[in-house]
């Protein structure tokens, strides 16, 4: 079976808005951890709207803390930053705060329990941003990319790679350069079909050409469309947000299921609803599931060795805490340094 994934560069606009917004939620948290945060973020041709509900005592400067993100991120030309945060108590004093479903997944594939293909595309973004950061022979690659792979089993049968770059450079030195340093030593160069800047010079790139928000590269952040992501954002939102919390947390119980031998692959499903902590629905889903030979109720296991109310998850994974901007780039999950991609304890 043929499989696509994408995977987008830290300056892609809407991965700008994502680590914008999980900037600020970290910065609330630094100074408050029972800050409660939902932001939502919205960038276009030099402006940046930052909006959304808080309930903090942490008071500093969104919009600074903003173009200081932008600037790091390698974006060099001015934004204007508008701010419209409505600082008041949430409407949900218990249970979860929204109504969300969520998904979480894990596979036997890699040693990262992740889909091979989201591998190397999380990997080729990767390599972009750091060869345009330390290597002066790439001082001409610009912030913005998208990747993208096809996969049949473990062939790659294409690969396309947008880079943005300065003028001065043409097309074809960007296309020897990409295919050279990073797409040859991280997917080789038996692709059936190569697009590199398909469409030839790209030096128009992130607000200047396409509008950003956070959230919208939701598959980006997951599993790369392979399966079914949840149905709201993850950056922008503190930890106690089921959105968020809940979507680590059946990660956190895919990965035990693979790990422990009782799937080759796990899939775990869960819906909450507003003002209400215990999820409505909780499903887990395996395949090549065996206990001893024995096939096993995998909902019923993990119902018993996780609690997917928010306060219990944030509790058992230490999540009111500032480590959210870095989840902002190559995906939440399968990195070293996160709670939820630890062995179970």
């Amino acid at each position: 079976m043929k499989k696509a994934v994408e995977s987008v560069t830290a300056g892609h606009p809407d991965k700008v808005c994502d680590q914008i917004a999980d900037a600020i939620v970290d910065e609330f948290l630094r100074r408050d951890t029972k800050a409660r945060v939902d932001l939502n973020v919205l960038g276009s041709q030099g402006m940046l709207m930052i909006g959304g509900e808080v309930d903090s005592s942490a008071d500093f400067d969104l919009a600074e803390l903003a173009k200081k993100v932008y600037k790091e991120i390698g974006y060099q030309d001015e934004i204007e930053v508008f701010v419209n945060i409505d600082q008041r108590n949430p409407k949900v004093k218990t249970g979860a705060h929204d109504s969300v479903v969520v998904n979480g997944y894990a596979t036997r594939e890699t040693r990262e329990f992740l889909p091979r293909a989201l591998i190397y595309a999380h990997n080729i973004a990767r390599r972009m941003d750091d060869l345009r950061q330390t290597d002066p022979t790439f001082s001409w690659l610009q912030p913005d990319g998208k990747v993208q792979l096809v996969i049949e089993k473990d062939k790659i049968l294409s690969a396309m790679v947008l880079a943005s770059h300065s003028p001065d450079i043409e097309t074809k030195e960007v296309q020897a350069a990409i295919l050279d340093r990073i797409l040859s030593p991280i997917i080789g160069e038996d692709a059936v079909q190569l697009f590199i800047n398909p469409i030839g010079q790209f030096t128009i790139c992130g607000f200047q050409a396409d509008s950003g928000a956070n959230g919208r590269k939701l598959a980006v952040d997951t599993y790369g469309g392979l399966i079914p992501h949840g149905d709201s954002a993850l950056s922008g939102k503190d930890p106690y947000k089921a959105a968020r919390c809940g979507s680590y947390m059946a990660r956190y119980a895919a990965r035990y299921l693979v790990e422990q031998g009782l799937a080759e692959s796990a899939i775990i499903n869960a819906a909450y609803i507003i003002g209400r902590a215990e999820p409505v629905h909780l499903e887990a889903r395996g395949v090549g599931e065996k206990s001893r030979g024995t096939k096993m109720d995998l909902t019923e296991v993990v119902k018993s060795q996780f609690d997917f109310r928010p306060e219990a998850i944030v509790e058992r994974l230490d999540l009111a805490k500032p480590l959210y901007r870095h989840t902002a780039t190559y995906g939440h999950f399968g990195r070293l340094g996160f709670p939820w991609e630890e062995s179970v304890k």
